[in-house]
């Protein structure tokens, strides 16, 4: 059997991170790579048209948010359930990922173009995603409280947390993954934001810009 060159760069991208993700985990990114790859051929859901260019663009990119999804999830004051929320998901980016990163993690994806929920609803089933939900749907009409709020490709920082800031738990964070510096998004973050947390990101392979801004409620 030809072995998937994808899979020794998606492992090496991971322990350059510095992650540690469960057993078979490896094995369920390249799937969902693959069907990435098989759907976008009609759906249009990526401009990444490679194996290694998906494996580095989105998987590695993805992951790379990890360690802070992590320290959200555990900044969770009890009872507050650690579930975690990506807004305009598209094509499970970054949420799926983080959903095979993180399987005791409940993840809810949500997006408003049918064909890219389609596309997440079937990958759930074939990747047998049990704690991820998906919802078609615009963010305004969506309900409940999540600790952590993602977004990768969603909307300026001030429309972001505008038009979920009724769905962030008391004390939860949003995470919100940007190219360059966004120094103009965060001049125009409304005053009952906390002062902003950039996180500068380095992915494996990607050679651009990366940063995390991470957010809360003051």
């Amino acid at each position: 059997m030809k072995k998937d060159a994808g899979l020794a760069c998606l492992q090496d991208g991971i322990a350059a991170l510095g992650l540690t993700l469960p057993e078979g985990a490896g094995k369920r990114l390249l799937a969902y790579r693959d069907l990435l790859l098989k759907w976008n051929r009609t759906y249009n859901l990526t401009a990444a048209k490679t194996p290694e260019e998906i494996v580095a663009h989105h998987l590695l990119d993805s992951l790379a948010i990890l360690p802070w999804v992590d320290r959200a999830l555990s900044a969770a004051a009890p009872p507050l359930e650690r579930n975690i929320l990506d807004v305009g998901s598209g094509a499970g980016l970054p949420g799926l990922v983080i959903a095979i990163a993180r399987p005791d993690a409940p993840v809810t994806l949500v997006d408003a173009v049918q064909k890219k929920t389609a596309f997440l609803r079937q990958a759930a089933i074939e990747l047998s995603l049990k704690n991820l939900a998906i919802h078609h749907a615009r963010i305004e009409t969506m309900q409940g409280r999540y600790a952590v709020i993602l977004s990768r490709a969603f909307a300026g920082l001030a429309d972001f947390v505008a038009l979920t800031r009724h769905l962030v738990a008391p004390g939860g964070h949003w995470l919100a993954m940007k190219g360059q510096n966004p120094g103009a998004e965060l001049a125009a973050l409304p005053a009952w934001i906390q002062a902003p947390h950039l996180q500068p990101l380095a992915p494996p392979g990607l050679n651009a810009q990366r940063h995390l801004v991470i957010l809360q409620q003051a």
